[in-house]
């Protein structure tokens, strides 16, 4: 079999618009997963906000993957066990903090399973419902983040945040990696931390070739991935830059995206 393992996004990939998994892409989810093939969830939510879903799609029967916050954390879901872990100091999360405040922008984080902030903007309720997470209003950012956090999300309207993107890039692009997700989240990890990096660490674990993996995705925190991948799919909802560095467009999102691509890539490809 060419492909061992499937790498998807989740919103706006995986997920349809109403947040779900469709019948279809859940059937050929598991029968690519009874043929040997490893699934794999990558997405920068939380890993609590991705649980629920990997066991809908029975990722632990199988013994498939949780890659999560835009792969900080790999989680093994058949036991649970967290096979890697990388964290920003709070020295980190505090100078974020503190960029943030210079260009007026808001800034989340997650300590002890709440989404925290100083201010609760529509952005922030956002993730609130994406990852079904309590939110908590801080009065102080700093002094609640005392230990190392996964990652920092800054939010604002999108053609705003580009500009922010840009400046932490220039200034602090060096010390930690840095993508946008949805238009207006602006993901700040652990320098070297990407999907794309953690991907490859995962599969040299399980003794898969980089040519051997289909990544899926949308927007630009995807971008890590699809470059490493043997085979780059785009969903047709994708951002435009996405699509054109990508080997295969499927349908949307809203089409059974999953679904085409495992029976055009591994069930096909068994067949012939």
């Amino acid at each position: 079999m060419k492909y061992k393992m499937i790498v998807t996004d989740l919103d706006d990939t995986l997920l349809n618009s109403e947040g779900k998994v469709s019948d279809k892409n859940k059937e050929y989810i598991k029968r690519a997963q009874e043929m040997g093939v490893k699934f794999v969830l990558a997405s920068g939510r939380p890993t609590f906000a991705m649980t629920d879903l990997a066991h809908e799609l029975e990722l632990a029967k199988y013994g498939s993957y949780i890659l999560s916050y835009n792969g900080a954390i790999i989680t093994e879901c058949a036991t649970g066990r967290i096979w890697l872990e990388e964290s920003l100091a709070s020295e980190d999360a505090h100078k974020l903090h503190d960029f943030s405040r210079e260009h007026n922008v808001n800034i989340i984080t997650y300590v002890e399973d709440e989404i925290i902030s100083e201010e609760r903007c529509e952005y922030a309720q956002v993730e609130v419902e994406l990852t079904g997470m309590p939110y908590r209003k801080v009065d102080c950012f700093k002094s609640e983040v005392e230990g190392p956090v996964v990652k920092c999300i800054m939010l604002e309207n999108p053609e705003y945040l580009a500009e922010v993107e840009k400046k932490l890039k220039e200034g602090l692009g060096k010390e930690y990696s840095v993508a946008i997700s949805k238009p207006f989240f602006l993901e700040i990890m652990k320098s070297g931390i990407d999907k794309g990096a953690s991907l490859l660490k995962l599969a040299k674990k399980l003794g898969i070739e980089a040519s051997e993996i289909i990544a899926c995705g949308d927007s630009y925190n995807d971008q890590s991935m699809l470059e490493v991948a043997g085979l780059s799919v785009a969903v047709e909802n994708a951002k435009e830059p996405i699509k054109e560095m990508c080997d295969h467009i499927a349908p949307s999102n809203n089409d059974d995206a999953m679904a085409h691509v495992v029976e055009r890539f591994i069930l096909e490809k068994i067949a012939l």
